[in-house]
């Protein structure tokens, strides 16, 4: 049977499932109630240091992009780090991880970048026996102009700097937290592993405006008639967060370097993505926020039904294993060649594929035959590219087929060879590789 414990840079924790740092985690009341609906650990939400209060906005802190019958896809949020004390947040902390020792507590930090000021606040951290600390260098909004969140992830020195400060002043494991709003994550993940990073989380959210009311002709949502942009997260990041997840994990500086994955986890197989791309754990936050905590529990459920079917006994049978069939186009083989296929018995012959491909592809699908509706591929036509089988209403009733070495590619004429080809040797690459 599936065990889901997981062991992540030293701590220890019933199942994969973390609350990342956000509202769910910013007190005892909520951090409780996600234990007990049984989520194997938490981030718990942002700390500053011990002075005024933050100061969020009385209003408006989120904005969503909802599909016609009102499904979230993509969250934006402008919430600032925690406006609680400092001291009776790590009260909080202390008694939460004293009432459930077997789950994974880590607290986010971002204080100025100075190194009194984490030189301060992470002894006092420490205190409360917490599992470790995540350094919280993605926050895009509201902090960043303060010299804080993504203004220091943006910096890979800054990182280092950091991330050396805090395992020269503490003793806890150091996940460092990165900002997506930046061109090359590579950059910043080996900053933070040079700096004694013992793992790495992402993605944080992504800078974002919601949109524009069309009456009132101001962004959305708004306070008193203005608008911030915030932080962009929920199912719509996921892509961006697993492209990101993959580079840190195929990149030799940064191979083997612990991941936490963070962007839309919403089921148990967003969390497979994440692990099967060298996740040792997720974090969640938007679907905790829409559904409930006890959407944990069809997460747990999910995975560990998958893991029994698989004959998999613990995540680590299967964590990283997606990583080598990661490349990068130019080594992506161009003498393989699919075709796509129409099930005429479950085709409910609504058009979409043919219309889908006669206006935006390579007009290689049928609309009738002898006078009738009718929907085929014309291999002759057809360069596989997979549009039709996504637009299709009816599962499976278009697939591609492989054509096997030996077979004749009918759009070109040319016979399907068994060998390997790359763009590096392509005859039409000015810089190819010569054989």
């Amino acid at each position: 049977m599936a065990n889901l414990t997981t062991h992540f840079i030293g701590i220890s924790s019933p199942n994969p499932f973390w609350l990342a740092s956000a509202p769910p985690t910013d007190k005892a009341t909520n951090v409780n109630r996600a234990f007990e609906a049984g989520w194997g650990g938490v981030v718990w939400k942002t700390l500053g240091e011990e002075g005024p209060p933050i100061v969020n906005v009385n209003g408006p802190r989120y904005g969503a992009l909802l599909t016609p019958d009102r499904r979230l896809t993509g969250f934006n949020n402008i919430e600032l780090i925690t406006d609680r004390d400092l001291a009776l947040n790590l009260k909080e902390i202390t008694e939460v991880k004293r009432l459930w020792p077997d789950r994974a507590m880590v607290v986010s930090l971002m204080v100025p970048c100075n190194e009194d000021a984490w030189r301060a606040i992470l002894p006092r951290v420490e205190d409360t026996g917490c599992d470790g600390i995540e350094l919280n260098f993605g926050c895009p909004h509201g902090m960043s102009e303060r010299g804080m969140g993504a203004a220091v992830g943006q910096v890979p020195e800054y990182i280092q700097m950091v991330t050396h400060w805090c395992k020269q002043y503490s003793r806890l494991p150091v996940i460092v937290k990165l900002t997506p709003n930046i061109t090359d994550i590579r950059l910043p993940a080996r900053a933070a592993k040079h700096g004694g990073a013992d793992a790495v989380s992402l993605i944080n959210t992504i800078n974002s405006i919601m949109g524009v009311d069309p009456y009132s002709l101001t962004m959305e949502p708004s306070t008193g008639g203005k608008g911030s942009h915030g932080g962009y997260c929920g199912p719509a990041v996921k892509p961006i967060a697993l492209n990101m997840v993959a580079e840190i994990a195929r990149d030799p500086q940064t191979a083997g370097l612990p991941i936490s994955g963070i962007g839309g986890v919403t089921t148990w197989r967003d969390a497979f993505d994440y692990i099967a791309l060298g996740a040792g754990n997720v974090q969640v936050c938007t679907a905790a926020m829409v559904y409930g905590f006890k959407i944990v529990q069809e997460m747990t459920d999910g995975l560990s039904n998958y893991m029994d079917e698989m004959g998999f006994t613990s995540i680590e049978d299967f964590r990283g294993k997606a990583i080598p069939s990661v490349s990068d186009w130019k080594y992506l083989n161009l003498n393989h060649i699919s075709k796509a296929v129409i099930n005429q018995d479950t085709c409910i012959e609504c058009g979409r594929c043919h219309i889908a491909c006669e206006d935006t592809s390579h007009q290689a699908i049928t609309f009738e035959k002898d006078g009738k509706r009718h929907f085929e591929v014309k291999e002759d036509e057809c360069v596989g590219c997979n549009l039709c089988t996504l637009v299709c209403p009816v599962p499976d009733c278009i697939t591609l087929r492989t054509l096997a070495p030996g077979e004749t590619d009918l759009r070109t004429g040319k016979t399907v060879l068994a060998s390997h080809a790359d763009w590096t040797t392509h005859a039409n690459n000015p810089g190819r590789v010569a054989a």
